[in-house]
């Protein structure tokens, strides 16, 4: 695989954040960067499991249609959702419509809205690697796709009663979310730049 490739400004990212429109500013200025809050986690959380088996494009083209048919992701709210709910968003285009995600949404919602306030944030948090101890990855072939970590967060996840958070899911949760900083070396977003 390769390492950082310029863009159309001349600056240097990560391969994939030039493979689609949609993709620069998404790699620019929100993967890798550092997201906080229940309601945020649980959003990033959810969009990954919808996610698994597709491209992560499919996801980010339709992240305003999932915003509004998850009453833009509040855990409280969509821990409400009824089985007409659940109809509802089977018929909704504006989402992938996949039963066993949509139920593990709502599932995934109710058991955390037993949870204490803040208590998402620091579990998985709680899973960060230090960085000092993970070199920043020269090309894409030199980023994992599990890491010990992420095996032992999706473990965490699904003691608490969470569904559809494998190994690799919540490793792209976490890099997702800034647990890691997988851009590469010469990426201008290296670092959050």
């Amino acid at each position: 695989m390769s390492g950082a490739i310029p863009g159309p400004d001349g600056r240097l990212r990560c391969p994939w954040g030039l493979s689609a429109e949609e993709y620069v500013a998404y790699h620019d200025t929100e993967w890798g960067r550092a997201v906080h809050g229940d309601d945020a986690l649980y959003e990033r959380l959810c969009l990954e499991a919808f996610q698994s088996g597709l491209s992560w494009i499919t996801i980010l083209r339709r992240r305003e249609g999932f915003r509004k048919a998850f009453a833009d992701f509040r855990i409280a709210k969509v821990a409400e959702f009824t089985d007409a709910d659940k109809e509802r968003l089977l018929g909704d285009a504006g989402i992938i419509r996949n039963r066993l995600k949509i139920e593990a949404t709502i599932a995934n919602a109710q058991a955390l809205a037993t949870w204490s306030p803040g208590e998402l944030d620091a579990l998985i948090w709680s899973y960060a690697p230090d960085p000092a101890t993970r070199p920043a990855p020269r090309t894409l072939s030199e980023v994992p796709a599990v890491t010990d970590e992420s095996t032992a967060l999706s473990k965490a996840l699904k003691k608490r009663g969470l569904r559809f958070i494998g190994p690799t899911t919540a490793y792209a949760l976490m890099q997702a979310c800034g647990l890691v900083d997988d851009h590469l070396v010469d990426c201008v977003a290296r670092g959050g730049a």
